[in-house]
């Protein structure tokens, strides 16, 4: 099946999931602790707005709505290119470890700067960079100890879930020796709050999607290949460890990217590849682009139900993520016979 057929017998799919993220997208633009009516929207939008709207619209709620989109986007197409990396279904950049990575990598540096880290985490363009190492730095690790002649699923996942548990406590050791300040916030940004996000994450995000996602689609026809045994993609020509580890650090530099925007934010690499699977079929012409839309719809209205569930609180989106997500992998265990590739 060629990449235009997939999308054909997607399409329906995709445009379901285009139309729920557009109308959450209004909804979510529209509620909160101020409400704002369509009206008023329209008003804004066309210039006769209030400040107060404007300051509303565009500087809080319109950069955290695209930055989930953003997130959503990343984190799942980064738990494709995992799940179809090793041909597991329960592969996801959060359960593996590699969001803990980025994340340790992260607090690691604000704790390195000291008393500078405040102001590190409020230039986010130099996020990316350190949570891409680290996340780079886990994947190698987990790819290099899963490694017996070829990737085992299960010894993946074993070996992932270690990496996930020592990051985590290396992560607790750093924010008990952190300024207590530096300590809230990063405890804050580890939950996965985008809460108060303003422009400069987007910008700071937006490039590494732009310039990741269609690097991503690109390899749909490699990642179609590796799920044949190794003999079939040697026989195609296909320099299979070369790709491995260029679909790795894809994998991780989505993942780290996300993570420094948005925080630990976990089971979207894992809910929507899944999903998009059981609706579209394991043909990664098709699964990318669904697995991104699912992953976006995901986070946004994860957001949109965390700002007002408990309002004036604020839930952060990561823990409303969870609450969703183990459910769904605890029913996943329970209901599978193994951890392959299968629907």
């Amino acid at each position: 099946m060629d990449w235009k057929q997939a999308l054909r017998q997607s399409r329906g799919w995709m445009a379901a999931f285009i139309f729920l993220i557009l109308v959450t997208f209004v909804l979510s633009l529209s509620t909160g602790v101020m409400p704002v009516g369509m009206n008023e929207i329209m008003a804004v939008l066309t210039g006769s707005g209030t400040p107060k709207q404007e300051l509303v619209l565009f500087q809080l709620r319109l950069p955290r709505m695209i930055i989930a989109l953003l997130i959503g986007a990343g984190l799942a197409l980064s738990g494709s290119i995992l799940q179809g990396l090793s041909r597991n279904s329960l592969a996801d950049p959060g359960i593996l470890g590699i969001n803990a990575g980025a994340g340790l990598a992260v607090v690691f540096s604000i704790y390195l700067f000291g008393q500078s880290g405040e102001s590190l985490l409020a230039k986010p363009f130099f996020l990316p960079v350190f949570a891409f190492a680290g996340a780079l730095a886990i994947a190698a690790l987990i790819y290099r100890f899963s490694w017996k002649g070829g990737i085992d699923p299960e010894r993946l996942l074993l070996v992932g879930l270690g990496f996930n548990a020592l990051c985590g406590a290396l992560l607790l050791i750093l924010q008990l020796k952190m300024d207590p300040k530096d300590f809230q916030q990063a405890a804050i940004w580890l939950t996965g709050s985008i809460w108060g996000v303003q422009w400069p994450y987007v910008w700071a995000l937006l490039p590494w999607i732009l310039v990741l996602m269609p690097v991503a689609f690109i390899k749909a026809r490699t990642m179609n290949i590796l799920q044949f045994k190794q003999e079939v993609p040697v026989a195609l020509g296909l320099k299979v460890e070369s790709e491995r580890r260029l679909l790795l650090c894809l994998s991780a530099a989505l993942a780290g990217a996300c993570v420094a925007a948005g925080g630990g934010i976990a089971f979207i690499g894992l809910l929507a590849p899944h999903l998009a699977r059981r609706l579209c079929g394991p043909n990664y012409f098709s699964n990318l682009p669904l697995s991104a839309l699912i992953g976006a719809a995901l986070v946004l209205i994860a957001d949109m139900i965390g700002k007002n569930l408990l309002a004036p609180a604020d839930i952060p989106v990561g823990i409303v993520i969870s609450v969703i997500g183990a459910p769904y992998l605890i029913f996943m265990l329970l209901t599978r016979k193994g951890t392959g590739l299968k629907a």
